[in-house]
């Protein structure tokens, strides 16, 4: 139950990263309204500071184990937003990064 705080958390900054950069996609790849940049900016500020919330006594562990959270999340955004069904390779592939954040994660509280 101690990994779930953290999760959670690195849950929610991973779509807040999403959704800030994928409004900057939406702008430069998708032709939309340079408007779609505010509440992008605002996103990536709520996921720098998601990451803040923590606990670990190092920033590049938070760092590591995030990016496995973010693997498996972007591949969420993939198939519930963009309507594309990941292939069992983008599934493999996110699966490995999020059993990677678990171990970094109970490691470090081990």
């Amino acid at each position: 139950m101690a990994l779930a705080a953290p999760l959670a958390v690195y849950v929610l900054a991973a779509l807040a990263e999403i959704a800030g950069c994928f409004a900057f996609w939406a702008w430069l790849r998708l032709g939309r309204s340079a408007w779609w940049l505010v509440p992008g900016m605002v996103s990536l500020a709520l996921f720098a500071w998601l990451l803040t919330r923590v606990d670990t006594d190092f920033a590049g562990r938070a760092y590591a184990a995030y990016g496995g959270i973010y693997v498996a999340s972007s591949l969420g955004w993939l198939w519930l937003t963009e309507g594309q069904v990941p292939s069992r390779w983008d599934l493999l592939g996110g699966g490995l990064c999020g059993l990677g954040a678990v171990v970094i994660l109970a490691g470090a509280r081990g």
